[in-house]
């Protein structure tokens, strides 16, 4: 009898080669943001999803602080169209970095997610950064 991990075959590799890939396109983690950020220069702007309140207890350095509620063409003007942004939310208990990055897309705007939230970043071992600098990107 094949155990719970093998009843049940392991795709083809061509379909799981496709399907990580394609996560990778709509993913990415905190140690690779940390390492983009840290880089001086980062290729992306990090987007933290929660509330002000939530933002300025403890979040991302570097991250701006937009609720995926006040995402919209006003809050996206001052940013190319071709800009990457990277959105985050608490945890992977919470749905706000999913509920941003959609709104994002439905702009037509590059999205990615920072899988792990602020508990992924702890997870690693960073620090957050509190208070509300460097601000919020609310209209």
């Amino acid at each position: 009898m094949p155990s719970a991990v093998a009843e049940i075959p392991a795709a083809e590799s061509e379909i799981a080669r496709r399907h990580f890939a394609a996560r990778l396109t709509l993913e990415t983690d905190c140690a690779d943001v940390q390492a983009g950020l840290s880089a001086g220069a980062p290729d992306f702007i990090l987007i933290d999803v929660r509330g002000p309140q939530a933002y300025a207890a403890g979040h991302v350095p570097g991250a701006l602080n937009l609720p995926h509620r006040q995402i919209g063409p006003e809050t996206l003007a001052r940013f190319p169209a071709e800009t990457l942004f990277v959105v985050y939310c608490a945890g992977p208990h919470c749905n706000g970095g999913d509920r941003g990055a959609l709104r994002l897309a439905e702009h037509g705007r590059p999205v990615k997610l920072m899988i792990g939230g602020i508990t992924g970043w702890l997870d690693e071992g960073f620090p957050l950064a509190e208070g509300e600098a460097p601000g919020s990107l609310t209209v």
